[in-house]
């Protein structure tokens, strides 16, 4: 088991007072929704978010951080959707720009998606939602409100990182860089990484997630309006599984599937949630981690790849791991190519930004066995991903 960070230690200590509130969640739950604010119509986002709060709390594991983190989840998003419905109500022209032909890179975990998504981030013809933009999505009219946005956000990476200070080498982040949309759909596997949560888990596979991508492309409505439109270049592992609500919402979309063997991706995904669980629960159950994540990410796949036979080919781009992981400089003009796009000599010049490894990080090293895992069972799980991925691996 990793080392506790003393800052983490500190913070249970600090947080400890609190955690008798996970006995009522529901009495916790109406203070954050009291605090966040509610549109009329909206019971049925508001009760989700219920729902989720109180079996987070049903984990005995929780640490205090834990409890903490799961609050500050639930009260982000409702936070946020009340501020969107707020501005669309007050600027009705807000849900009449267009999103046209914006590019979701998708793929399993851990297979090059936030290099691809860097790669993309390049041109100043696309854009990309910057994490201090998806941590509170608002129209951002003054540079005072845009200041106090990144520093917020800039206080979430520092919180982070000194609670698990790995994730700089695993998954470095930046309150001013491209992250994952994931941040704004309002639900997705995210709090599996944080707390064992067997009701939410079943109850995701069976949600409509068509009303999640409407809000999705609400958010990315307002964060556009009074701006220069661009074409949006968004990511996330976590779509995989959505992707026909995705294109319900997002028609003219252009999906990016990154491929990479699913036993390399497994056992760095779970690695890297092993790191999450250690600051959010008392003790983590290995192997109920690695049986818990295969499950989860080999069913995404399944639905992802029964989705692709309803994408045209024109719309359907598949990107070898190879493609970034070994040649950028050949791979990044090929990747433009394939969306349509055209790669210039300034989206060169800044190559190695987004493709150098941060300074002064360590390599990120992992063992499928460490999870009750074997090559043979996720080979057994991702058969059909194999297939297509020789396909998509064939020079």
């Amino acid at each position: 088991m990793p080392t506790t960070p003393l800052a983490l230690t500190l913070a249970n200590l600090l947080a400890r007072p609190a955690l008798g509130s996970r006995r009522a969640p529901d009495r916790a739950f109406d203070r954050i929704a009291a605090k966040a604010g509610q549109a009329d119509g909206d019971e049925g986002f508001t009760d989700d978010f219920r729902f989720l709060l109180r079996h987070w709390a049903a984990d005995d594991e929780l640490t205090p951080v834990g409890w903490q983190s799961a609050q500050a989840h639930v009260r982000r998003h409702l936070t946020n959707r009340a501020r969107i419905r707020r501005l669309i109500a007050e600027h009705p022209a807000i849900e009449q720009e267009p999103i046209e032909k914006p590019v979701f890179v998708v793929g399993l975990p851990r297979t090059a998606t936030t290099l691809t998504h860097g790669v993309l981030s390049l041109s100043d013809q696309h854009r990309c939602p910057l994490l201090w933009e998806l941590l509170a999505p608002d129209l951002h009219t003054s540079p005072r409100q845009q200041r106090k946005a990144i520093a917020h956000a800039r206080g979430w990476v520092g919180g982070t990182y000194l609670c698990a200070p790995r994730m700089r080498d695993i998954h470095p982040m930046s309150a001013e860089g491209p992250e994952e949309c994931i941040f704004v759909l309002p639900h997705a596997l995210v709090p599996l990484s944080q707390a064992r949560i067997p009701r939410y888990q079943a109850w995701h596979f069976e949600r409509d997630f068509v009303p999640d991508y409407r809000y999705l492309k609400q958010a990315l409505q307002v964060l556009q309006y009074g701006r220069p439109r661009r074409r949006w270049m968004l990511k996330s592992p976590m779509h995989t599984g959505n992707l026909d609500a995705l294109r319900t919402v997002f028609p003219d979309a252009t999906i990016v599937w990154t491929h990479r063997d699913p036993v390399t991706a497994i056992a760095s995904f779970c690695s890297l949630v092993e790191l999450g669980m250690t600051g959010t629960l008392r003790t983590v159950d290995l192997h109920g981690l690695g049986a818990t994540w295969l499950e989860l990410l080999s069913r995404s796949v399944e639905r992802g790849l029964a989705a692709r036979a309803a994408i045209p080919r024109e719309a359907l781009v598949d990107v070898p791991y190879a493609w970034l992981g070994s040649d950028p400089a050949v791979g990044a003009p090929k990747l433009y190519e394939s969306i349509g796009a055209r790669w210039t000599d300034g989206d060169a010049a800044r190559l190695a930004e987004v493709t150098a490894r941060p300074k002064g990080s360590r390599p990120h090293r992992y063992d499928l066995s460490r999870y009750g895992l074997t090559r043979a069972d996720v080979e057994s799980a991702f058969a059909d991903y194999n297939a297509l991925r020789a396909e998509v691996d064939r020079p």
